[in-house]
């Protein structure tokens, strides 16, 4: 195992915590500016037992990152509640559940490459590449005049994913989203 600062967790990552294996799901950093310092919030959930709990821990304090065998995959398809993934060394494929994916199923269109992280030889985590790219499918009209103004608007993607966006982006438009927070970046 590597000891990695708390700073460098990301959504995705397996760490160890209390002498159990965790999942991050969500992480921001937090300053609280003259009162105690920075930390981060993490929510995480254990492997073996599912539950989630949420952590906050001090920027300067390292974590043990647990060490995984990631696999590169690609996501071929959705069957009702499972994703399918094929092994670009194998070509096995691998069924993982909704619930196994935790919000990253927003990300994922078909033949999109990824890393499937392995403990002893058991899929434990996805990670998805930092940034996706995805169509715009519902938004509210543009605004005449709106690209002056920093407003935002709700709009769901093709995967179902709902992010706030620019005014000025209409129905058509692919965009660039962050994975790990699920913001816009900008329009491709």
């Amino acid at each position: 195992m590597t000891r990695i600062l708390a700073t460098e967790i990301r959504v995705g990552n397996l760490i160890e915590w209390d002498k159990r294996v965790w999942r991050i799901l969500k992480c921001y950093h937090v300053h609280v500016g003259g009162r105690g310092g920075a930390f981060m919030q993490v929510e995480m959930k254990d492997i073996e037992s599912g539950t989630k709990v949420n952590q906050r821990i001090r920027t300067d304090e390292k974590v043990e990152r647990t060490i995984v065998e990631p696999r590169a995959m690609t996501f071929l398809y959705q069957e009702g509640n499972d994703y399918i993934f094929m092994d670009q060394q194998t070509y096995e494929q691998l069924s993982l559940s909704q619930e196994f994916l935790e919000g990253q199923s927003e990300y994922l269109l078909p033949n999109t490459d990824l890393l499937v992280n392995f403990h002893n030889d058991r899929p434990i985590g996805v990670q998805l590449p930092s940034s996706v790219v995805l169509t715009v499918v519902e938004t509210e009209p543009s605004l005449k005049g709106a690209t002056a103004t920093s407003s935002y608007k709700p709009a769901t993607l093709e995967t179902g994913l709902v992010v706030m966006v620019p005014s000025f982006l209409v129905q058509g438009e692919k965009i660039k989203i962050h994975t790990d927070t699920g913001e816009y970046i900008e329009r491709v």
